[in-house]
């Protein structure tokens, strides 16, 4: 069993994906259901939810969705969570859906699943390749799938070069800053 710091470690923003590998649909309703128990901001659940793991389905929000680095066919992600916030319900606080992204995100790698959290999205395009009705706002995109990348984490050095970059072997390198450089007094 994973602790919660091996999953956060693990929960990186992967971009290429097994898309072969199915996610399946319970268990994107398992994912889901993660952050329906999270904490809500005055406990308003304004967040609800469309997930994809048909293909079909997924060729109609991918192009509709920016994720860097441009997987290709065969690499794109095998399912899709969308978070929209209903507005007749209204938000209390935007961080609600933040919350509820990384619940979802841990969860996924707790399933050997990991995925990427887009906001660069063509709202527009997704609502109407959709059929989005107009009271739902959409606010993030999380990309879903089994992970074709590896990646490790290292310590930023002392350049302050924060960028991620690939070595020979296509192994991503991620730097984090140190814990004392973060924590102020």
């Amino acid at each position: 069993m994973l602790l919660l710091r091996d999953l956060v470690v693990k929960n990186r923003s992967y971009r290429r994906f097994h898309q072969d590998i199915p996610i399946e649909l319970e268990t994107l309703r398992e994912l889901v259901d993660l952050a329906r128990l999270s904490p809500s901001a005055a406990n308003r659940q304004a967040l609800k939810y469309i997930i994809s793991n048909d293909h079909q389905k997924n060729a109609l929000i991918f192009p509709h969705v920016h994720i860097d680095n441009d997987p290709v066919e065969g690499e794109r992600p095998s399912a899709y969570v969308i978070i929209l916030e209903d507005i007749r319900i209204k938000l209390v606080l935007a961080c609600d859906y933040g919350i509820a992204a990384q619940t979802i995100h841990l969860g996924a790698v707790e399933k050997g699943f990991g995925g990427v959290m887009v906001g660069n999205i063509n709202r527009n395009g997704l609502r109407k390749a959709l059929k989005i009705p107009a009271h739902y706002e959409i606010l993030l995109v999380l990309a879903l799938g089994k992970p074709k990348e590896e990646m490790v984490i290292e310590t930023v050095g002392s350049d302050g070069n924060t960028q991620q970059r690939w070595d020979e072997n296509r192994v991503r390198h991620v730097r984090k800053r140190a814990l004392d450089d973060i924590i102020v007094g």
